[in-house]
């Protein structure tokens, strides 16, 4: 982060407001300091609303928290998350601010169910900043999956991928810097191009910022996929830093979202049956079972039969 942020969030981390409203002192522990993710990124939070208290009060329409002992409310809460139940979830919200490369951000924009405002390079001059992958996190194309990483480039090759990396951004950034024309260094006898025009040029690996806002229900709906260890790592692993902060927000909630969602897996009909065939003594073969080959190797990998 830079000095200006850095003594932005030691001032906003020194003040103290008074508040009638609910609040979370694990989550307050960790307002707005900088969770750091990859070479350059962050994940902080900004601002949030609601506790695990306000699922259930808004579970039962009650007013205030009422007299339910603790385990209670945790039990209604599993119930909630068990029978995918979303409208409580949807009572807590949560604001961060994040800095994640450009081709993480559109990726990331797909999830439509947040307010997103991103630094604009139309009006400011992004930073110097490119995310180059660490030397175990650089991998040749999957062979099976289109969208996957096979496997990690060693050696001269390694090496000879992340000088491109490296000397494509910085090379666009400095014509890039050279466009605009301002600054130190900058030519007064000719004007700047419009920065709305110059960072076209910018590398997809180029650093920006954004506000990203959602209700916990949408929140945990982007943390399913994103955590998923086929998702993409650039992507996973802001993931697991907000669910960090999601542990400390409402932690019976994110508790039952881990158990029933992240640790779970789902069982279409058929796959029921051939469990149930199994359980029954059958000797159920892939062939005969009703499901694709892909289906059926999953189905066993899960239940530990393969």
């Amino acid at each position: 982060m830079s000095p200006e942020q850095t003594a932005e969030i030691e001032s906003l981390r020194a003040e103290s407001r008074p508040t009638l409203r609910a609040t979370v002192p694990a989550l307050e522990a960790m307002l707005h300091t900088a969770l750091p993710v990859l070479d350059h990124g962050f994940v902080r939070v900004i601002d949030y609303m609601g506790d695990d208290a306000a699922i259930v009060q808004a579970a039962r329409v009650s007013y205030g928290r009422g007299t339910r002992k603790v385990s209670e409310d945790t039990g209604l809460i599993r119930y909630l998350m068990r029978h995918r139940h979303s409208t409580p979830f949807e009572m807590c919200e949560i604001k961060y601010h994040i800095k994640l490369p450009i081709f993480v951000a559109r990726q990331w924009i797909r999830h439509r169910t947040a307010n997103v405002n991103e630094y604009s390079a139309r009006y400011s001059i992004l930073d110097r900043e490119f995310y180059l992958p660490a030397p175990q996190h650089l991998a040749a194309q999957s062979s099976s999956n289109r969208q996957g990483r096979g496997e990690v480039l060693e050696g001269d090759q390694a090496e000879a991928v992340l000088d491109l990396l490296r000397q494509d951004a910085v090379r666009c950034y400095d014509h890039y810097a050279e466009m605009i024309n301002e600054g130190e260094g900058a030519d007064p006898s000719r004007p700047g191009l419009a920065r709305e025009l110059a960072r076209m040029n910018l590398t997809l690996n180029t650093y920006t910022q954004w506000y990203w806002k959602a209700d916990l229900h949408n929140l945990l709906h982007f943390l399913a996929l994103r955590i998923d260890p086929h998702a993409q790592y650039e992507i996973r692993v802001y993931a697991e830093a907000m669910l960090q902060t999601v542990r400390a927000w409402v932690p019976a909630a994110c508790a039952a979202f881990e158990d029933y969602r992240v640790g779970a897996f789902t069982l279409s009909a058929t796959m029921l049956s051939v469990v149930r065939r199994m359980l029954a003594g059958e000797t159920v073969e892939q062939a005969a079972s009703g499901l694709s080959k892909r289906e059926f190797a999953e189905l066993m990998t899960t239940l530990g039969w393969a």
